[in-house]
């Protein structure tokens, strides 16, 4: 499972120019779901999306996670994140999950990040085209990656 964190100060998700979710501060992730992803790589994901330190304390260093601050979480499935280009320009999307099972660990995430975290969740449209608007804060970017754990 692949996650690309963004501290925002906002972002949000329309389709078809009706505004689906939005949220004040806090992350924008987009996430990825391979064909060999399980529910180890949700908890992994959502542990550290949880305890990520990338907001600023009182001395002005990232020491900061999401809950301390009371950010918000805006998540957005995106298959993309496992387009492969190594063979050619066209991007080959074989490693990402099919829909049923992307969807399944998409929505466990969502779950356990709630709960882990303590802070709201909201998402995108799955299977959707979306419009996607955001203040990058910083910029911060972060690629959380749970088959690169050790």
């Amino acid at each position: 499972m692949r996650a690309i964190v963004q501290r925002v100060r906002y972002a949000k998700v329309s389709v078809s120019g009706e505004l689906i979710s939005s949220i004040s501060r806090g992350f924008c992730v987009l996430v990825g779901v391979s064909l060999d992803d399980s529910e180890t790589d949700c908890a992994y994901v959502a542990s550290k999306l949880a305890g990520l330190r990338v907001f600023e304390d009182a001395e002005g260093k990232m020491n900061l996670a999401i809950g301390d601050v009371g950010g918000q979480f805006l998540l957005v499935s995106q298959f993309t994140l496992f387009g492969d280009i190594r063979r050619g320009n066209r991007p080959s999307f074989t490693q990402a999950a099919p829909p049923d099972i992307a969807n399944r660990l998409f929505e466990d995430l969502v779950q356990r990040l709630g709960t882990v975290s303590g802070c709201p969740v909201k998402t995108g449209r799955f299977r959707t085209h979306m419009d996607v608007e955001l203040a990058n804060d910083g910029p911060v970017t972060i690629l959380i990656d749970s088959k690169k754990q050790f």
